[in-house]
């Protein structure tokens, strides 16, 4: 049977790993809502045009579709902008999948709903949505939204992988702001490389359960990444450090990134727990989660020293 399947947001980086894995399973029909049409359409898939900040643009987008992948908005910007995209454009969004009797509707969102943390071992539904940024607030929004409409609500923490260019870009301006690893203060961190993430959220829309009851999944490896190990796996990987790099203790930390606001961003996330888990997602969706962070991480390896300019083999002596 032919499932007909709507994503927003498929140029982006979490939409675009939804859309290769629609493109690898049978009996899918695509359409796409974009805001500008490829260059090279490709003659398998229907486009149709729409924009977060013009809800009537949206009008009709999901009729004749059986399930919506929502990975469409906005991070970082005018607050107002925010809002429109990420608020109003999901809740009307929401309508036309009401309107279009859709059974299954997936969001896309992010565990930095919760706020700074820390979160140890937390669960859908034990810790309060209480966001710390106008992004995060917007989204917030947009989940009440999708849930009202009886949707599903994926939370990623960190997602790394292709097209990523915030985790570990951050990560490596961290540990050259350091010009060191950490010395036992970082913390966990829930992971999930965008490959499986894109597998888990086509699952939802093509497998996941139809009874119109909005629920909430965690989208993380079943283990959590000690800070250490992450950022010890990023700096071994491109070579940053010698042997014998030294040891950077908290407070050294906070002093040496005091001028550097991405990261200090990044070292104010990892000095602290950010551990959710949802172990009945892998089952429910019928996903293995795969290595874990230090077995995939490598993979990617040649993506982003393309991206950030490390050259293969680059290694810091000191």
């Amino acid at each position: 049977m032919t499932r007909r399947l709507l994503i927003t947001g498929s140029s982006g980086f979490i939409g675009g790993h939804v859309l290769r894995a629609a493109r690898a399973a049978e009996d899918v029909r695509l359409r796409l809502l974009v805001r500008t049409p490829p260059a090279t359409p490709d003659p398998d898939v229907e486009y149709v045009y729409g924009d977060l900040t013009d809800p009537a643009s949206l009008r009709g987008a999901c009729a004749d579709v059986d399930a919506v992948v929502h990975c469409a908005g906005l991070i970082g910007g005018d607050a107002e902008l925010l809002r429109q995209a990420n608020d109003l454009g999901t809740h009307a969004l929401a309508e036309e999948v009401r309107q279009a009797a859709v059974t299954r509707f997936v969001y896309l969102s992010t565990a930095a709903v919760h706020g700074r943390g820390p979160f140890r071992d937390a669960r859908p539904g034990e810790v309060p949505v209480a966001p710390a940024s106008d992004t995060s607030r917007t989204r917030a929004a947009a989940e009440e939204h999708v849930l009202a409409a009886g949707g599903t609500v994926l939370r990623p923490h960190l997602v790394h992988g292709r097209g990523d260019r915030w985790v570990i870009p951050g990560i490596l301006a961290l540990l050259r702001t350091l010009d060191g690893l950490p010395d036992g203060w970082a913390g966990l961190q829930s992971m999930i490389d965008a490959d499986t993430l894109g597998r888990v959220a086509f699952a939802a829309a093509t497998r996941g359960p139809a009874d119109g009851v909005g629920r909430v999944h965690y989208v993380t490896h079943p283990d959590p990444v000690p800070g250490e190990l992450l950022l010890s796996t990023v700096a071994e990987t491109f070579g940053l450090f010698a042997e014998d790099a030294p040891r950077v203790s908290a407070e050294t930390a906070r002093q040496r990134v005091l001028d550097h606001p991405a990261a200090r961003h990044h070292l104010g996330m990892l000095a602290v727990d950010h551990w959710f888990s949802d172990q009945s997602l892998w089952s429910e969706y019928g996903v293995e989660p795969g290595a874990g962070f230090a077995g995939r991480f490598p993979e990617y390896a040649d993506w982003y020293r393309e991206q950030t300019g490390l050259p293969a083999g680059f290694e810091k002596t000191r």
